[in-house]
């Protein structure tokens, strides 16, 4: 899902400004403007702003440039999504992904950061190892 907004000069459909036209960005408002636009990839229906959720986001003011990563779910068909956007200047580009994600797992997961070599490192050696018994295989050590 792609939103280029410098062809619509960053308007929001009451023609009120896009909250982006400027070095600061109000994140607040960014959400706002994204209910205008973001709409479930499911049912198609439109987000409701008090069930979405800001997992992480980040600022460059020298740049005129933000991205954000939200989470949200449906109120239609109760499916969660993770959005994330990136504004550039005039431009906002936003991709959506279905997810099985809590906004609460979401931010837990954010928080853990990136997998290390080691931990892959140490899944191999488990699988070389394992037996086919789930049960086994699961059960705390």
């Amino acid at each position: 899902m792609k939103n280029d907004m410098s062809r619509g000069g960053g308007s929001l459909p009451d023609g009120r400004q896009a909250p982006f036209s400027g070095k600061n960005f109000d994140l607040k408002k960014v959400i706002e403007w994204l209910g205008f636009i973001l709409r479930c990839p499911i049912c198609g229906h439109k987000y409701n702003l008090d069930k979405s959720r800001v997992v992480d986001s980040q600022q460059d003011e020298a740049y005129n440039e933000a991205w954000v990563l939200i989470h949200s779910d449906c109120n239609k068909c109760k499916s969660s999504v993770m959005f994330n956007v990136e504004i550039k200047g005039p431009e906002v580009f936003s991709v959506g992904m279905v997810t099985d994600l809590t906004g609460i797992d979401s931010q837990k997961f954010n928080r853990l950061g990136p997998i290390k070599a080691d931990d892959i490192i140490g899944i191999h050696k488990e699988l070389r190892n394992f037996t086919g018994d789930f049960v086994r295989g699961f059960a705390k050590k």
